[in-house]
């Protein structure tokens, strides 16, 4: 809603204006009226005027006068002019002013509506390209009723980027409004802007450059406000900048803070810390949480329970004590995560099962020893499916997979083939086929062709050798009868040879 200042010395004009203003739907609130120029002054210079609308002629000091003194307030402030002159100076002067508009009297309601529509307009128009500094960064509930004065705009600001810390509870302290309120002191009457984002467990403080004149920035500004949250309950790492950025840079620079306080985060304890310095690095390299993944997802693989939960519960006490950095925490769970999905093979029980959406809430406990305990429970149950799914599934696959070779006899199916057909990796059906045939799975399929073609022989003894093959899908008679004789122990000639001769009936 724009807040809009009628300034007119005829009282029955001053109604009808309001009133007009009042009826026309338009997202307009007459905020004050005033008789005359200094009082109108005195309104703009205490309250948060959007559109004057002033007659030129008033006592005490005139429109022109007013808006001049107006506009050194509120830069952008919008004017429409009341005017029953038709006088080219008064119009040259109101243009050098920037003027939005006229109306002359009588003011009538369509050409009222018409030029409030067009100021309207011009407000928002202005509002939506201030506010789109905060695009993709601010929670859209609070953009959508943000409202930024033009003084935000007129000097760089500084910025903090405060978190909840992992693993606290989430107190109802956590409300921008309180927090804000609890600021003000911190800040020793500044002028600062406090936002949401659209990570909720984030938000953002604003404030002029000029504020750390005369501060010890790092030391005293970043722990002052660390301890008014503290004093909330409310346990915060907090990051910034000792670089100011202006308005349209904030952004860039939020993201750029953001990203950095998340890679520094840690599990024992909240940080504070100055992007703009040099950062310690943190423990535990990723070639470390690599190497670890990569130990306990074979351990998954060969479905070692007992060992993994042991190792794992280990880890996690060696963690705390080492400060690990929650980002690293985070791409070691989904490690695990991936690694347990793929040995279930994108089943149906498994996907039903939600598994990422319970991986995401293991960030959300209280405490770091919860953390542990949900992600034992949650391997726990993990290797309890597989182990299930693997007893039972394991034999029904593989006799899926037999009958749908033996149907296929007559083609060339591959690995890839059956990967397809039955969403499983290949390296799992190599594994299923090794354990139930006590074979590869080349050698199983040849064996089965082999079987068919002996077959062939004793019922159709006049197919040739090369006939065989063919059908079989061996493309090549030498291949198929060195195969042949490995398999049966003579060549397909000798075999066929010694299978008795069965006359037909006459």
């Amino acid at each position: 809603m724009f807040q809009a200042l009628i300034a007119e010395d005829s009282k029955p004009i001053l109604r009808n204006l309001k009133a007009l203003i009042h009826t026309s739907g338009l997202p307009i609130q007459v905020a004050a009226v005033a008789t005359n120029g200094e009082e109108a002054l005195e309104i703009c210079q205490h309250n948060t005027i959007d559109i004057l609308i002033t007659d030129i002629r008033m006592p005490k000091m005139d429109g022109l006068t007013l808006i001049d003194q107006a506009k050194r307030i509120n830069a952008k402030l919008k004017v429409v002019l009341i005017s029953g002159y038709n006088d080219f100076e008064y119009t040259r002067k109101a243009i050098n002013l920037q003027v939005c508009d006229y109306l002359l009297k009588p003011v009538e309601r369509s050409q009222m509506m018409e030029v409030m529509e067009r100021v309207v307009a011009q407000l928002k128009e202005e509002h939506h390209t201030e506010s789109s500094v905060f695009d993709g960064i601010l929670d859209p509930s609070s953009s959508r009723l943000m409202k930024l004065e033009p003084v935000f705009f007129e000097q760089s600001k500084l910025l903090w980027v405060v978190r909840k810390h992992i693993f606290t509870p989430l107190s109802d302290h956590w409300n921008s409004e309180i927090i804000k309120m609890r600021l003000t002191e911190a800040f020793e009457g500044h002028p600062f802007w406090l936002f949401p984002t659209q990570d909720p467990l984030q938000l953002l403080i604003l404030t002029n450059a000029s504020f750390i004149e005369g501060h010890n920035y790092n030391l005293n500004i970043m722990e002052k406000i660390h301890n008014f949250f503290v004093t909330l309950g409310l346990d915060v790492s907090i990051a910034c900048s000792s670089r100011s950025v202006v308005p349209q840079k904030i952004p860039e620079s939020y993201r750029e803070i953001s990203q950095t306080l998340k890679e520094q985060l840690n599990v024992s304890k909240p940080v504070l810390l100055d992007v703009s310095l040099s950062l310690h690095i943190q423990q535990a390299s990723q070639e470390e949480i690599n190497r670890l993944g990569d130990n306990y997802t074979g351990m998954i693989q060969r479905l070692q329970k007992d060992r993994f939960l042991l190792q794992l519960s280990e880890q996690l006490s060696k963690w705390q004590q080492a400060d690990l950095p929650v980002a690293q925490l985070e791409r070691f769970v989904s490690r695990l995560v991936g690694a347990f999905e793929s040995s279930a093979n994108q089943h149906t029980e498994w996907k039903n099962w939600v598994v990422h959406e319970q991986a995401r809430k293991l960030f959300e406990q209280s405490s770091y020893a919860d953390f542990c305990s949900e992600l034992l429970t949650f391997s726990g149950e993990c290797f309890d499916f597989l182990l299930t799914y693997n007893k039972k599934s394991g034999n029904e696959l593989f006799m899926k997979i037999d009958e749908h070779l033996r149907t296929n006899l007559y083609a060339q199916v591959s690995m890839s083939d059956l990967s397809t057909k039955f969403h499983v990796s290949s390296s799992y059906i190599s594994r299923i086929v090794k354990k139930y045939s006590q074979n590869t799975f080349v050698h199983h399929y040849l064996d089965l062709k082999i079987r068919e073609a002996r077959r062939l022989m004793e019922t159709n003894p006049e197919m040739k050798i090369k006939e065989l093959s063919d059908a079989l899908c061996f493309h090549d008679q030498h291949y198929f009868s060195k195969v042949f004789k490995e398999y049966v122990g003579c060549s397909p000639s000798e075999y066929k040879a010694a299978i008795p001769f069965k006359p037909q009936d006459v």
